[in-house]
């Protein structure tokens, strides 16, 4: 019976630590039931990889480490603190951005997936995924982070996106002619220059950036997509991350506004 008591307490402990909620289940049993939907529909896709591994002889130097990494990091990260009012609209914003984001890439050619789909379905998922591992890496970030003045945040932001766009203009320059890419760059102009909270923009830019670099490895190095420069990755591409997480934190805050303006509140009664 103390074994057992002691074992429930530090399940507690553990849990505690890790951020557990009551909607953490929910979430991560969410979570794993769109694997498993992935796993199900695209099953050729996963046949195929599994036919490149040799179960006879040395199996576990064809298991790809890194995406188990990354799976479980994610996994780990998107249960602390989660709050299913919270986490519902970064799921949904999250959904509809990688959904324009990917048709945007392959439209233009900029990148493409080795199923030649233009977007494939299969990859819009892993968006508000990643969206909320950022939301989470953010928070973290926060606390750990000095409150400095905010002239230096402010310094920092428009060094960091002012760099960003031009490289962004660098990188897309073959596409400029192309609408898509013109509503792009329109786009992250509006948000750079209107954004006045520097430091969270700038940490959801850090954040979704570190987390695009380990995103971006996996996919370019087992050729799932690769960009037009066949850079593994390239560069842009690890802080388009970032910037994709600023506009759709920046997006959710607009649906936020939307919501609770007068005329919704009148339509509701």
């Amino acid at each position: 019976m103390a074994g057992n008591v002691s074992g429930a307490h530090s399940l507690r402990r553990l849990s505690a630590s890790l951020g557990w909620t009551r909607h953490s289940s929910i979430l991560l049993g969410g979570f794993l039931l769109t694997i498993l939907l992935i796993g199900y529909i695209w099953w050729p896709l996963a046949e195929e990889y599994l036919s490149y591994i040799d179960w006879s002889g040395p199996w576990w130097q064809y298991i790809d480490w890194l995406l188990i990494g990354i799976f479980l990091f994610m996994s780990l990260t998107i249960v602390a603190k989660a709050d299913l009012r919270r986490d519902a609209k970064i799921v949904l914003v999250g959904m509809v951005g990688g959904l324009a984001i990917e048709g945007w890439g392959t439209q233009t050619n900029l990148w493409f997936y080795y199923t030649q789909e233009r977007p494939p379905l299969w990859i819009i998922p892993a968006w508000p995924i990643a969206s909320l591992t950022i939301d989470r890496l953010t928070r973290l970030l926060s606390r750990c982070l000095p409150k400095t003045s905010a002239r230096f945040y402010r310094t920092i932001y428009w060094l960091t996106f002012g760099a960003f766009y031009v490289l962004m203009l660098v990188f897309v320059f073959p596409t400029l002619h192309q609408s898509l890419t013109g509503l792009s760059l329109l786009l992250c102009a509006l948000v750079i220059l209107s954004e006045k909270e520097y430091r969270i923009a700038w940490l959801i830019f850090i954040s979704g950036s570190g987390l695009g670099y380990f995103l971006e490895l996996w996919g370019t190095t087992r050729l799932c997509w690769t960009y037009y420069t066949y850079q593994t990755p390239p560069f842009f591409a690890v802080l388009a991350h970032g910037m994709a997480a600023v506009v759709f934190w920046r997006a959710g805050r607009l649906a936020k506004v939307v919501m609770n303006s007068r005329l919704v509140r009148l339509l509701r009664v």
